[in-house]
């Protein structure tokens, strides 16, 4: 299932433009903004999380939608900061699978997009996605199926 950034970009800003309405101070609290170029907003440890998960595929096609990681920082927001490449990889592969496609993205306002990944064998699989000073993280199981004739 695929989240809808449209509708959580437009629920923080209705929540931020709340807190400025009725509220004392900017209302901005908890919105990273640190510049450090490949950490954390806040200077911390960054945070991986698969936003968009594997889908189920056929062998040799694109794995659709586009599987996302997000950048978190300590306190939970997207860190739009990081700007640390992203590799994504195979983390159980008992069928001997190949992954094809870009595997390594930087993130593009915390979230990078692995557009084109497939893999060649027919099996069930997990994705790992590793950043320099993050810890790897590993997808939900997804299942690549042979191609059949009509």
């Amino acid at each position: 299932m695929r989240t809808n950034h449209t509708r959580g970009i437009c629920a923080v800003l209705v929540l931020v433009s709340a807190a400025c309405i009725g509220g004392t101070g900017s209302g901005l609290v908890g919105i990273s903004g640190g510049g450090n170029g490949g950490g954390g907003g806040n200077g911390g440890t960054p945070i991986l999380a698969f936003f968009v998960q594997p889908n189920s595929a056929n062998q040799g096609q694109v794995i659709s939608p586009p599987v996302e990681i997000v950048v978190s920082d300590s306190t939970g927001s997207i860190d739009s900061s990081f700007t640390g490449g992203i590799t994504i990889g195979l983390a159980s592969n008992s069928a001997g699978g190949t992954l094809s496609g870009t595997t390594v993205v930087r993130p593009v306002n915390g979230i990078s997009s692995f557009a084109n990944l497939a893999i060649d064998k027919a099996g069930t699989y997990t994705l790992s996605a590793s950043a320099s000073g993050a810890a790897t993280i590993t997808s939900g199981t997804f299942t690549i199926t042979t191609t059949t004739a009509p």
